[in-house]
């Protein structure tokens, strides 16, 4: 399968979680505080490199793949290298919102399985705790029937788009300089893709 086809399907599964993730929105009443980039500062956010494929091709079409590759090597840092802070207060936005991660789609928007085997919403203690009453009618929604994206739902189907890169589960900013190695490997002795060319 070609990398294109790969971010094709990539893409695919990303617009198929949006509409899921707005219903689910819709539904709750829950929503991240405007501004708020606090969970894009934990350092132990991890990644695969299949998600960010679509950043990475977008990067290269535009001749900034080798930079960043160059950043991301000499980068010391654990928080995301595409979060951009506006305040020393956890304040900030991803920097490129539109190829953000599959990770980043899903937390707070969408569910994981506990030990129980129930769904539990997973989210942030900014929106537990500021949006408790929406939370907790929303955890009860859940527990009836409501419809919710779950996170190993979506990965599995991340897996059979590439198994390989797909289950390699890597600190975020690794998993962003693999996604560039991936795409850089794969045009090396391969033409340039047509300028242009929808990927979407």
């Amino acid at each position: 399968m070609s990398i294109e086809r790969k971010i094709q399907l990539v893409e695919g599964l990303f617009y198929q979680l949006e509409q899921e993730t707005t219903a689910f929105a819709k539904a709750s009443g829950m929503s991240c505080v405007s501004g708020c980039g606090k969970c894009c500062t934990y350092p132990d956010v991890e990644a695969s490199p299949l998600e960010f494929l679509p950043w990475a091709f977008h990067l290269f079409l535009n001749g900034e793949a080798e930079k960043m590759l160059l950043e991301l090597k000499e980068n010391t840092s654990t928080t995301c290298r595409i979060y951009q802070p506006l305040s020393v207060i956890d304040q900030g936005r991803c920097s490129d919102y539109k190829y953000r991660g599959l990770i980043c789609r899903l937390f707070g928007s969408a569910a994981s399985t506990d030990k129980y085997g129930k769904l539990r919403i997973a989210t942030c203690k900014i929106i537990k705790e500021g949006q408790t009453e929406a939370y907790n009618a929303t955890q009860e929604a859940i527990s009836k029937g409501l419809t919710v994206p779950v996170f190993s739902t979506y990965y599995m189907q991340l897996n059979q788009i590439d198994f390989h890169l797909g289950t390699i589960i890597l600190p975020i900013n690794k998993a962003l300089k693999m996604a560039i190695e991936e795409v850089l490997h794969y045009y090396a002795y391969r033409p340039f893709p047509i300028s242009g060319k929808k990927v979407v």
